[in-house]
């Protein structure tokens, strides 16, 4: 039987770039990763941890692992050693607090690949002529609308000037200007607002280029595994293109990503003359990022390498798998690795409904305001649950399933977040709604927004004059965008760099809200975001979120009673939304047993391990009488009206066994703080 080509029609699914997940058995020495600890947190940029920190403090008072790790090399150069790296590389290790055992990328590695012939020295005096050509006419224009005074006025020119020129320059300047799309402390917004289209509006290559490359992975002619395939590209970016096939032996439909040809040594190429350019410019970036250039350059080419191997996408997939296999309110692609190579990925064909169609999601029966609640609770899940997020969720990748899932495709730009980034994500986060800007202002230090040696006190009043108007009008009007763009005003006063893991936070976040307001312009994207945080907070088992749930509850010495009633009601919120969506009804959900519904709020360890701090640590103890006590009389009423809202939540006489089981291990504790004690004034 002949392989057949075939045009797509009707729903377009999409692509899948990898991901990766911090509980499976993620020591595999295959996979050359460090420990991944399982742990959550919200990370962002600088506006994440404005954002929901502060629209938080004015919820809460108002009325009503991860992955410690990033991916070790597979192929090309990928067992070099760190050893002396370079400045810059070591900053990225500090500020990320992860080991590397093994890179895809290092300066080094670059310039053995470019410099190893005569013929390779030829090609890169060339490329880098052609560039410094292009570029130096391009800046020479901008320096004339300056001089002649029309700078402002030819700014939309201008900006649609350089997209064509990053596409004319090749696929690695197609990628920068994605990620400078996102870098507000780089470029200004106009520019920004142009090269987002380069995120979705990329030149393909010939199809019979493409099917080679097919071919000589799988070893195979293609009509051996395909009994068909589309004659036209379903997607195209700046590493790769997709299309649809269908699996000759089983007739499952599969989305094919191959990448582009011959790329590899253009990347590396590209990369060797981005680094020499950035050393020319490293002293305005530590005047104006407070960083070298060289620095931006390394975590944009440690990041490009990673993409450009699909095993490392392939084995992202099935974190992400792993991570979600418990939800069934998200679909993630399955990846066929018998299939894939490190130029081709075979995924499972998603079809379902792209969100940039909010008629045709509505015509499906799909309930809008259930899908979007599920959209967002997965969004803060890859978030704050697994520190692995899709770095890359515009409308092409994210579809409406017809039972009310939602569908992620194309993982191949994501980020992970080390249990230090997530730790320090959540100290910031509490100060914020502590609105303790000083130490906010050293969060960020501690996060590589500034340097070490910044002075922080000039940017302590910036920050809360940000907090300040923006949470002015409460939480229904709270908007991301909004934060997003007087933060980017700051970053032009200040010496502050947006890592590159953290750009693609708030991108995501930023993305996905703009997601909400085509499917419904009303939308409130914080009033679905807080409720699933209230409720990580009041549930979660990590030690870690306990001790901050305590610091949120407390604000200068004094207990939040009326904090603490809001966030069992926003949690309760959540907990009814989710287990009322339709996709915990379908078939495949009653058909699975690792398929987890909440039906109540589960406080069962968060009362125990309450008990216990009341009975151990003097210092709450204390101050929990205080606030019962408060004004010279018992307010038991706020005990009353807390337990009003979770006696239907809990279990009290297990709850009551659980602890009274639970208090010999009490005992010894008092019993070793007392001999502490004793011992200490000795």
């Amino acid at each position: 039987m002949e392989l057949t080509c075939c045009s797509t029609s009707g729903s377009v699914p999409g692509p899948c770039r990898p991901p990766s997940n911090p509980r499976r058995s993620s020591l595999s020495p295959a996979r050359r990763r460090c420990a991944r600890v399982p742990y959550r947190s919200s990370a962002s940029r600088v506006p994440l941890l404005a954002v929901i920190s502060k629209a938080a403090a004015v919820e809460l008072d108002g009325p009503a692992t991860s992955r410690a790790v990033r991916r070790s090399g597979g192929g090309g150069g990928g067992s070099l050693q760190l050893t002396k790296s370079s400045a810059a590389m070591e900053q990225l290790d500090i500020e990320r607090g992860v080991c590397v055992p093994f890179r895809k990328y290092t300066p080094e590695m670059v310039r053995s690949k470019v410099l190893e012939s005569r013929g390779a020295i030829l090609s890169l005096v060339m490329r880098g002529v052609e560039i410094v050509w292009n570029l130096g006419f391009y800046w020479s224009t901008l320096a004339y609308d300056c001089f002649v005074g029309r700078d402002e006025e030819v700014v939309p020119f201008r900006a649609m000037q350089l997209r064509n020129l990053l596409c004319d320059l090749g696929p690695s300047f197609i990628k920068a200007g994605q990620v400078l799309a996102n870098r507000p402390d780089i470029i200004r917004e106009d520019y920004m607002n142009e090269l987002c289209i380069l995120q979705d509006d990329v030149p393909s290559f010939p199809n019979q280029v493409a099917f080679n490359i097919i071919e000589e992975e799988l070893g195979r002619p293609l009509e051996a595994v395909f009994s068909k395939i589309s004659s036209q590209t379903i997607a195209a970016a700046s590493l790769g293109q997709v299309y649809r096939a269908t699996l000759r032996d089983t007739g499952e439909d599969v989305a094919i990503k191959v990448q582009r040809p011959d790329i590899e040594p253009i990347i590396y190429r590209d990369l060797f003359l981005f680094r020499t350019l950035a050393s020319f410019l490293n002293g305005i970036s530590l005047q104006k990022l407070g960083c070298n250039a060289e620095l931006i350059v390394d975590e944009f080419g440690e990041k490009l390498l990673e993409e450009l191997d699909y095993t490392l996408e392939a084995r992202n997939i099935e974190d992400f798998l792993e991570n979600f296999k418990a939800d069934p309110t998200v679909k993630i692609p399955r990846v066929y690795k018998q299939l894939s190579g490190s130029r081709v990925l075979v995924m499972e064909w998603i079809d379902g409904i792209r969100c940039t169609n909010p008629q045709a999601i509505k015509d499906a029966g799909i309930d809008v305001n259930g899908f979007l609640t599920v959209g967002v609770s997965a969004a803060l899940r890859q978030l704050l649950e697994f520190g692995l997020f899709h770095g890359d969720p515009h409308p092409g990748n994210i579809f409406a399933m017809r039972d009310g899932r939602i569908a992620y495709v194309d993982f191949g730009n994501v980020a992970v977040l080390s249990q230090q980034n997530k730790q320090i994500l959540i100290d910031a986060v509490v100060h914020a709604v502590n609105e303790d800007y000083v130490e906010m202002a050293n969060d960020f230090t501690r996060l590589g927004f500034l340097s070490s040696d910044t002075d922080v006190s000039p940017i302590i009043p910036a920050l809360e004059a940000i907090w300040q108007n923006s949470s002015g009008k409460g939480l229904s009007d709270f908007n991301f965008r909004i934060v997003t763009g007087k933060f980017n005003q700051l970053v032009y006063q200040y010496p502050i760099r947006i890592p590159e893991r953290f750009s693609l936070v708030i991108r995501s976040l930023l993305t996905q809200e703009g997601i909400c307001f085509t499917l419904k312009p009303d939308f409130k994207f914080l009033e679905v975001a807080y409720p699933y945080v209230a409720k990580r907070l009041l549930t979660d088992p990590n030690p870690a979120l306990r001790e901050r749930l305590i610091q949120v509850l407390f604000k200068d010495g004094i207990f939040q009673w009326k904090r603490l009633e809001n966030l069992i009601v926003l949690a309760k919120e959540n907990v009814a939304k989710m287990s009322s969506n339709p996709a915990f009804r379908g078939k495949d959900m009653q058909r699975s047993r690792d398929w987890q519904v909440e039906r109540k709020l589960d406080l069962k360890d968060t009362i125990k391990d309450g008990a216990r701090l009341f009975l151990i640590d003097e210092g709450i103890r204390r101050q929990l009488l205080l606030a019962l006590t408060e004004d010279s009389k018992l307010h038991i009423q706020e005990l009353v009206d807390v337990y009003r809202l979770v006696e239907d939540q809990i279990d009290i006489p297990s709850i009551a066994l659980e602890v009274v089981q639970d208090l010999p291990t009490v005992a010894r504790d008092l019993m070793l703080l007392w001999s502490e004690s004793v011992l200490s004034q000795r």
